[in-house]
């Protein structure tokens, strides 16, 4: 409830994104949308519009987490042919959200309400995307197609290890050490600077510092070495 995010719906989205995370032949699933070169010159102009602009910073990191977290979330998109359990968890969770506001606004006044918790949400919505965003989508990240790829590569090579600053590190639960965290995700985020500690190599595969994560929000397109 606190997360506005439907648990089971995220369990088995995000499960997915786990067992295919840099497999071109498996994107959409609790991913971001990626097009490789080829895929982008084959578009529409209109197509090639909607495409730049869905990755432009401001909507990307913007209009999209409001729209994910405020209204995406409320449905079971994706899962709703998949039996009764997404259905009851997003419902209930609409429920319990429902009455969370309606309970606060009563206390305190909707208009005070809506004033603290609003930007609380916008903010923390576009924090977890850029999270999100950052872990898959850098310079020198893995994809390819379901013929060639492999999970512990891409697990390996295909997510970063976002190097924060210890409080950042700490109020985020060390997810930026997320190569790890996607070649063992049974690994608790307490243990994840462990890792690093007791592996020290593992701290130089696919590093971003804070400044150098800046740069990745223009990245737009996968090419491949093979021309893709």
């Amino acid at each position: 409830m606190l997360t506005l995010t439907p648990y089971d719906w995220w369990r088995r989205t995000h499960a997915t994104h786990h067992a295919a995370v840099g497999d071109l032949e498996h994107r959409g699933v609790s991913d971001i949308e990626t097009l490789t070169v080829r895929e982008y010159l084959a578009l529409s102009p209109l197509g090639r519009l909607r495409y730049r602009l869905f990755r432009h910073p401001t909507i990307m990191f913007g209009l999209f987490p409001a729209y994910l977290f405020l209204l995406h979330y409320r449905l079971p998109v994706g899962l709703m042919r998949k039996g009764w359990q997404p259905w009851v968890t997003s419902m209930a969770t609409n429920v319990a959200i429902a009455t969370a506001v309606g309970l606060m606004a009563w206390l305190v006044g909707a208009g005070p309400f809506l004033m603290v918790e609003g930007p609380v949400v916008l903010i923390a919505a576009s924090a977890v995307v850029w999270l999100f965003y950052v872990q898959h989508q850098f310079e020198h990240t893995s994809w390819d197609d379901g013929e060639n790829w492999t999970f512990h590569a891409a697990a390996l090579h295909g997510s970063s290890f976002y190097a924060l600053p210890p409080v950042l590190a700490w109020m985020t639960a060390n997810i930026g050490v997320h190569h790890v965290h996607h070649m063992c995700s049974r690994i608790p985020s307490y243990r994840l600077s462990e890792i690093l500690r007791d592996h020290p190599e593992l701290a130089a595969v696919g590093r971003l510092t804070l400044l150098q994560s800046l740069r990745c929000a223009v990245l737009a397109l996968w090419e491949s070495r093979r021309g893709d």
